[in-house]
Formats: structure tokens, sequence, C-alpha cells
């Protein structure tokens, strides 16, 4: 695949980062609309949304200069960088940082929360689903060994030098079905009837909690924890699926105060 999009001499501009961010760029885009049918103020949301993407790429950031200073003492200059290392745990404490940070504008501005998530839950899954074509063309999270006829055969260097991804082997396209997934889910919670704040995000845990997980099985590179039972995304898929699942059935009469 094409793990770099330009190439300038010694600079290097990695698709994975540049897909990323126009995952990013569109959840932003995503907000505003999303807030208003909602009848939640867009400029309040859309700040909400902007706080948690610098919060959660601020705080992977130092996560990755934390876990791999040695690399970076010697080339400070690729802090800035757009690559990244792969490393479930610091996706994890970047995006759970980015939460703490959203929530915590919520609460300041006044914004009922579950609405508030209900709003960001169609923007999340649209960056999911471009972040995971931008991985599958870096080359990044790559999956099992296939002789499926779609099986896709990585041959760069660059590749195998920032992910490891193998060389000559046909693997599963599983970015490409988590960005299917996500696009699916994306579709429907567009066309789903807000009735209750929360269900739209946990419509989005759910789903999403449950094509993560399965899909998980089709990942060559995947972390495992507790004895190799499964991997850390399984284990927060397990954890979306029960958040997912008691937003969904939680019982409340009617929706929240309107925020005005």
């Amino acid at each position: 695949m094409h793990p770099l999009l330009f190439h300038f001499g010694t600079i290097a501009i990695p698709t994975y980062g540049v897909l990323t961010a126009a995952g990013l760029l569109a959840a932003l885009g995503m907000l505003a609309p999303e807030a208003r049918r909602l009848r939640l103020r867009p400029g309040k949301v859309w700040n909400l949304g902007l706080i948690a993407i610098l919060a959660a790429l601020f705080a992977a950031r130092l996560l990755l200069v934390a876990t791999h200073f040695s690399i970076f003492r010697a080339h400070p200059f690729w802090i800035l960088g757009l690559a990244t290392v792969p490393g479930a745990w610091i996706a994890v404490g970047g995006a759970a940082v980015g939460v703490a940070a959203a929530a915590l504008y919520a609460l300041a501005e006044g914004l009922p929360l579950l609405r508030t998530a209900d709003a960001v839950a169609p923007a999340a899954a649209l960056a999911f689903a471009i972040n995971r074509i931008g991985a599958f063309c870096a080359g990044l999270d790559w999956g099992t060994p296939t002789r499926l006829p779609w099986g896709v055969t990585y041959r760069s260097v660059v590749a195998y030098l920032w992910y490891q991804t193998p060389r000559g082997v046909a693997l599963h396209p599983v970015q490409l079905y988590d960005a299917a997934a996500s696009g699916a889910i994306f579709a429907l919670l567009l066309f789903l009837p807000h009735r209750r704040d929360g269900e739209t995000a946990g419509a989005w845990l759910f789903l999403y909690g449950i094509s993560r997980f399965f899909l998980e099985f089709f990942r060559g590179n995947a972390e495992h924890v507790l004895g190799g039972a499964l991997t850390v995304t399984q284990l927060l898929a397990v954890v979306g699926v029960v958040a997912g699942g008691a937003l969904w059935l939680r019982r409340g009469a009617h929706p929240a105060a309107v925020s005005t």
C-alpha cells in the first residue's frame, strides 16, 4: 500500500496521519448539524469536540514520548511528527483524557451529558471509518494471513519499519472491515430517531463494541491481556457493549431539558 502520502527530500508525510486528521476534521464538521438536530448549542458542542481532540492528541503524544523517551531524546523534532508507534494503551490513554476533558467542558457549560454524547456519536463513527482507511493504506493494524481472493499483500519497506507489517504475505484487510462497520453504523445513527437522551450514544457503543470484538480475531498484531484470552481492544469492546446496552435500556420518561 502507501504509508507515505508525500515525500519531499527528508520530509515525509504519512498517509495514516493525514487521513486521521481528515477524519477528525470531518467529525468536527458533523457536530454543528447534529447539535442543531438535538436542540443543543452548536458552537458549544463544536468547542467540546475540538477540546476533546486536542486533549486526546496531546495526551497520546506525551504517552508516546514517555514510553519511547530514548528515541525522542535522540530525535527531538519527531515529537512534532504525524507518524505514530503502534500501541493500544497509548491510544486508550489519549482517548480517556479526551473524553474526560469533553465531559468537564460539558459540565462547565451546562450541556446535558447524554444528549451531547448523542450528538457526538455519529461524528465519532465517521472519524473511525476514515481513520481505519488510513490504517489500511499505511499497513497499520494489519490482519491475519488469508487465502481469500480479497487478501491484501504489503510490500512497502516503510510499512515494515514503521508498523512491522509483514511483507509478501496475503492478509485480511481487517482495517477495511472495520471501516465498513463504522460506515454502516454512521449511516444508521443518522436515521435513528432520538427518543431518549443517551440512546444514540448507546447504540454506537453497543454496535461498534460488537463489531470490533469479532474483528479483533482477524488482527495480526493485537496486544493480549488476561493471559492471552482477550486483546486490549476486545476488553474495551466488552466495556463498550455493556455501557451501550445500559444506555439503550435505561428507563427515562422524557428527554432531558433542552440546552439553549
